[in-house]
């Protein structure tokens, strides 16, 4: 009985394997397909995921990860994946509100222990969900390294970092907010940044990453090229793996925190991303682990600002024709990454290159929509 029983499940199993997986001539379509959208745009490497249904149904690499070497990109190659990285930082700050320790309402600067307000506005409370969906009105002006920038003690130029709008009324993308974000995550664990992501959402889901450079398989970073558009020369970016190792020994919990970047520095393979990006789908969930839930999750997705941004996930409706999809994009030191799902249909993209002439157009890079399209043309619709 046993033994019907076993072999059922797993004709029933290959069965939706041959349901769901690319044929041979799907793949040659769109391998092909690939290679000259690379070839249109200089890409330097490529790495590419489509999940359907909660599962990985291809998985591709393409191009160099090391010009230099000639070293060729692989599946397991880890890049630092620029602002997807917020994703994960809203993600844990959720899972704070679920357990009742801090609220999407609550005000930044008691949260953060220093005055933030616009001073333009200074009995306008400035929320959490205001900086999760930049919509706080705090700008980069001062930059966005460090604290000091907006702490009215360290910064005489302080009132510079907020915009002339009400908080709460405009959309404003802002990495500040993003670091401000992480260091309130870190004030509330009692761990560092780093260490309080990876053991509340890399460890659960099984995930090789992190934010931390030295925690991590230097072998496996894949170098990043700049693109100069005057002289058309690709220069490769040794600062985006840099470890800051003496800022992490003269290390301030709760202050210092801009030094991992929870704004995008998480170090991730284009695979692991896609199954973060399947929890994401799968509304919080992902083989059989929950790490925020379905309320979370749709509040995370749910549009805030007038662009379509919610919680670090925002809608596009403009990447796919007549697609509504959910995720975030990336651009740091040549890099360019996108991750999106459609939720009610289960599928979704991670797409990421480490270097390409393609300009970014309304947050996401020409070359990669155009990737993001076929790999839908081909192997979803």
């Amino acid at each position: 009985m046993l033994k019907k029983l076993w072999k059922k499940a797993t004709l029933t199993s290959l069965t939706l394997m041959a349901l769901t997986l690319p044929s041979h001539a799907q793949n040659t379509k769109t391998e092909a397909d690939l290679q000259a959208l690379m070839q249109q745009h200089n890409m330097v490497g490529l790495a590419v995921v489509v999940v359907k249904k909660g599962e990985i149904v291809y998985n591709k690499s393409f191009g160099l990860k090391d010009v230099e070497n000639q070293t060729p990109l692989s599946n397991s190659d880890i890049f630092r994946i620029a602002s997807i990285s917020k994703s994960f930082t809203a993600t844990a700050l959720m899972q704070l509100v679920e357990e009742g320790k801090i609220s999407l309402n609550d005000d930044v600067s008691k949260l953060v222990g220093f005055q933030v307000r616009n001073p333009k506005y200074p009995n306008k409370v400035i929320t959490l969900r205001m900086m999760l969906s930049h919509t706080s009105s705090i700008n980069d002006s001062q930059g966005y390294f460090t604290l000091d920038t907006i702490d009215p003690a360290k910064n005489p130029n302080w009132a510079a970092c907020y915009n002339d709008y009400e908080p709460g009324t405009q959309y404003e993308y802002c990495n500040l907010s993003f670091n401000m974000a992480g260091t309130i995550l870190e004030k509330l664990t009692g761990e560092r940044f780093d260490q309080a992501i990876r053991h509340r959402i890399l460890d659960p889901l099984g995930l090789y990453g992190g934010y931390n450079v030295d925690s991590l398989d230097a072998g496996r970073f894949v170098t990043l090229y700049e693109y100069n558009a005057d002289s058309s020369i690709f220069s490769p970016s040794p600062s985006a793996y840099n470890p800051r190792r003496q800022e992490i020994r003269n290390y301030r919990m709760g202050y210092s925190t801009p030094i991992f970047s929870p704004t995008g520095g998480m170090k991730m393979s284009a695979a692991d991303l896609a199954k973060y990006m399947t929890m994401h789908l799968n509304k919080g969930e992902y083989k059989g682990t929950r790490i925020i839930s379905k309320k979370s999750a749709k509040q995370m997705q749910s549009k805030i600002a007038d662009n379509g941004y919610g919680l670090a996930l925002k809608t596009e409706k403009n990447l796919i024709p007549g697609k509504s999809l959910v995720g975030h994009t990336g651009n740091a030191y040549g890099l360019y990454s996108a991750m999106f799902f459609q939720p009610k249909e289960q599928f979704g993209f991670v797409v990421i290159t480490n270097g390409t002439s393609a300009p970014e157009v309304n947050e996401y890079n020409l070359a990669l929509a155009e990737v993001i399209n076929s790999l839908y043309n081909n192997l979803v619709k």
